[in-house]
């Protein structure tokens, strides 16, 4: 049995005539002995770089868009982005694709010519759709005139995608080949799977983008130091430095760093174990915090306005880490206290 797959990107709402043409769609091509499976992707917002692989089971595909207020929205729009990036171009170029579009406002047109250009750059081959402005749902709903015009529309689909009709070619396809290939590494269509079941989890991204910050890290530091030694000195002349040293009071037992991140990109270190403090110019990347801040916070935490706490809960300062120790920050150097 062949097999159309559907992709909504619509929200879902009652009142979105989408619906009822996707519907009307499925009934006629069900009569016609076709198996549909429709995908709504407002549903699984973080599978949706997955969703190119279940291309390899359809014979033709639908795209169906609501424009809402301007163009075919952000979740049709990332499956498109995940078929150019994931998707078996070589299957794309085989099916044919149906677009399907109604707007409750302007902009019906633009999101179609959207779509068919879309499926052309993917290299596939867009048959003549649907495309409607509706102002009432419920009377284009209800108008037997519609409906008749949506079933010749499933019928002509059928043909097109059943009999693997042929179509005059597109300089589109043309262009696209030679010009626009997309400028990363050559994968097999089962490397690019896998790679979108990686993209698609959550966990797997962070802990990559954590082990990458580290890596920065120690790299920036392997390489801008000349002088090992030189570059974990203790800094002189810092205002900030100057001021924590003066204001230090030692809480023992306790070991805790914190590396603070300026605007101009240097890094001051503070290291504290029991009664000795060390501060240098070398982030230490088993820091229990990092923290970012901008000039005007650090003057105004110098002169006692401000404590660190109080800046990290009125988003003067963003950090990264264990925040418990951020309110510990004041406790050690309790400048605003002076």
């Amino acid at each position: 049995m062949q097999q159309i797959n559907i992709y909504y990107g619509g929200r879902g709402l009652i009142e979105d005539p989408t619906i009822y043409v996707m519907n009307k769609l499925t009934e006629v091509l069900g009569e016609l002995n076709i198996e549909v499976k429709k995908y709504n992707l407002y549903e699984d917002k973080q599978g949706i770089s997955v969703l190119p692989k279940t291309l390899k089971e359809a014979d033709g595909v639908i795209l169906a868009a609501s424009v809402e207020w301007l163009g075919i929205g952000g979740f049709l729009q990332q499956f498109l982005d995940a078929c150019w990036l994931y998707g078996d171009k070589d299957h794309i170029k085989e099916l044919y694709m149906l677009p399907v579009v109604t707007a409750t406002t302007a902009g019906e047109k633009d999101a179609y010519q959207t779509l068919t250009r879309a499926w052309e750059i993917l290299g596939g081959i867009p048959c003549e759709g649907i495309c409607a402005y509706v102002e009432d749902h419920t009377e284009f709903e209800t108008n037997p005139d519609y409906a008749l015009l949506i079933e010749k529309k499933a019928e002509s689909f059928y043909r097109s995608f059943s009999k693997k009709l042929k179509v005059f070619p597109s300089s589109t396809n043309s262009i696209c080949e030679n010009t626009l290939r997309p400028k990363t590494m050559q994968l097999t269509p089962q490397e690019s799977e896998q790679l979108s079941m990686y993209v698609s989890d959550n966990n797997y991204v962070q802990k990559q983008k954590e082990d990458i910050e580290e890596l920065t890290s120690m790299f920036k530091g392997l390489l801008g130091d000349t002088d090992e030694e030189e570059a974990a000195a203790p800094i002189a002349g810092d205002p900030l430095a100057d001021a924590l040293k003066e204001h230090f009071q030692p809480v023992s037992p306790l070991t805790v760093c914190y590396n603070l991140q300026f605007e101009d990109g240097r890094v001051l270190s503070v290291d504290i174990h029991d009664e000795e403090l060390t501060c240098s110019n070398k982030a230490n990347p088993a820091a229990n915090v990092q923290i970012r801040l901008d000039d005007k916070t650090v003057r105004r935490i110098v002169q006692g306005e401000l404590t660190m706490h109080n800046a990290f809960l009125s988003g003067a300062v963003t950090a990264k880490g264990d925040f418990k120790q951020i309110r510990t920050f004041d406790t050690l150097f309790p400048i605003a206290m002076s």
